[in-house]
């Protein structure tokens, strides 16, 4: 590999201000990574390892992974969706039922819910 002639240190950029949440210090953190990561395959000084991990990242294999595990969270929506749905449907019946029930005379003490 050859050397970065002028590499830019990273205390040149701005500094971010202190994160609120722990998830956003992750995020500042991830985005630090990456932002050296970048640099160092830029000036030709990155590790074996960083560059298979980007290598991997532009996999067909890790591109339908990607996908697969889009489509799942879509499946899991709809299914938490069509529970719900059921869930309501059950209620509107047991409304009705209670509602003819009253509607032929028959006296209703508890109304299920």
């Amino acid at each position: 590999m050859r050397k970065a002639k002028n590499p830019t240190p990273l205390s040149t950029t701005f500094p971010s201000p202190p994160a609120g949440t722990p998830e956003a210090r992750e995020n500042q953190l991830i985005s630090l990574a990456v932002d050296l990561a970048e640099q160092q395959l830029r000036d030709g000084t990155a590790s074996s390892q960083v560059i298979t991990h980007y290598l991997k990242l532009g996999s067909t294999k890790e591109r339908m992974e990607k996908e697969m595990m889009a489509e799942q969270i879509k499946l899991l929506t709809a299914k938490t969706e069509a529970l719900k749905s059921a869930k309501h449907v059950e209620e509107l019946y047991a409304e009705a039922m209670a509602a003819f029930r009253n509607y032929s005379g028959q006296q209703v003490d508890e109304i299920v819910q």
